[in-house]
């Protein structure tokens, strides 16, 4: 079987909209959460421009543990409250970091990135994990990224 999402749209309304249709569709009826980060992972690297990061860390006992990842080799374990990803899953709510190198406490993993989003990943009320996307570009995530990654982190939580 073949994938081949190629999605474009003028507006980035319609480009989240097109990317959970496709997100949805791909993992329907798949129950394997590694393989349905990985899938997610690597549609949500080839949709959106300007990333260099786009992956999963899991909630594994009160530590977040890398999961399936497009991009450079990444840290492996962090802890709740550090870097980006960690203030996400200690707080469960979005962070959305302009300039990371002004971010206290940055975990460095890929020198490149200059801006990042992390999404926590919960479902009835229980975090599994975070959605994090990296960007080489200052200021890449805007309001409009934000509101169309929760609904694909929705939709994550639902099938992970």
């Amino acid at each position: 079987m073949t994938y081949d999402f190629r999605i474009a749209a003028a507006d980035k309304g319609t480009l989240y909209r097109d990317l959970a249709s496709a997100l949805q569709g791909l993992m329907t009826g798949e129950s394997d959460a590694v393989a349905n980060m990985a899938n997610a992972s690597a549609l949500i690297y080839e949709t959106l421009d300007e990333v260099n990061w786009v992956g999963f860390y899991r909630n594994v006992g009160g530590e977040l543990v890398l999961g399936p990842f497009q991009g450079r080799p990444a840290c492996i374990r962090i802890k709740f409250g550090e870097g980006v990803c960690g203030a996400a899953a200690e707080t469960r709510k979005v962070q959305r970091i302009d300039d990371v190198h002004a971010f206290p406490g940055h975990i460095a993993c890929d020198s490149a990135s200059s801006s990042e989003i992390v999404v926590p990943l919960l479902r009835d009320g229980e975090l599994l994990g975070v959605l994090d996307i990296d960007s080489p570009k200052h200021a890449r995530f805007t309001e409009e990224d934000e509101a169309g990654l929760l609904k694909l982190g929705e939709i994550l939580a639902n099938v992970l």
